[in-house]
């Protein structure tokens, strides 16, 4: 997810079944560690067939994996976005990292395999309409109503189970990571006019960072 116009708890310590786990400690040295460690890549845009699809599942917590998510951290922060799918830059795995603020200024930092965002009780259902940028649909943005609260389930990079909540526009950026890695781009949840009207505003801007081009 890109910035608007606007790894989890420590391995070593799992949440036991059911607790969330703290992705609040450590941000700068745990983000640093991974990126330095990682390749940035190109960021794949809308119109390529990896984004419009559900991605494969992350079955091999290995090496390959952990490699996957360092690259994925160096290219989130040289797009300078809050968020970012392995489908972003190509990869068929249900994957995603972030490096996101919530709206009391708390920063988190963390990595999901495989997420399933949970059902929400009616009462935790306040819908926010904020507006909603992604790295693959660059320069455009658009108000979109999403839950102004959300709690993902899925597993860690050792693939431990882990559950995360995130309030805000990290509940916003948890919701739009997660849809990416079933096919679904924010602006698929868009009327058919705010969908062409981000298209145009795509069109007309000039990312500021390097983009897949689409044949």
């Amino acid at each position: 997810m890109s910035q608007q116009s606007q790894q989890s708890q420590q391995e070593t310590d799992q949440p036991v079944d059911g607790e969330f786990i703290v992705d609040t400690e450590d941000c700068e040295a745990r983000e640093l560690a991974h990126r330095e460690r990682g390749t940035s890549r190109p960021i794949t845009v809308v119109g390529n067939p990896v984004l419009h699809r559900e991605c494969k599942d992350v079955t091999s917590f290995d090496d390959e994996l952990a490699q996957l998510i360092d690259d994925m951290f160096a290219s989130q922060h040289t797009a300078e976005g809050v968020g970012l799918a392995a489908n972003q830059i190509g990869v068929d795995l249900k994957v995603f990292v972030y490096d996101c603020m919530d709206d009391e200024g708390v920063r988190h930092v963390g990595t999901v395999c495989n997420p399933v965002l949970e059902d929400l009780p009616a009462d935790r259902r306040i819908l926010d309409d904020s507006n909603e940028g992604c790295l693959s649909v660059p320069t455009a943005y658009a108000a979109l109503a999403r839950p102004d609260y959300a709690v993902v389930s899925g597993q860690d990079a050792q693939g431990n189970p882990i559950r995360v909540q995130g309030t805000g526009y990290f509940a916003r950026c948890l919701q739009h990571e997660t849809d990416h890695l079933y096919g679904r781009l924010y602006i698929d949840r868009l009327s058919k006019r705010e969908r062409k009207d981000a298209l145009r505003q795509m069109e007309e801007g000039t990312p500021r960072y390097p983009v897949v081009a689409n044949d």
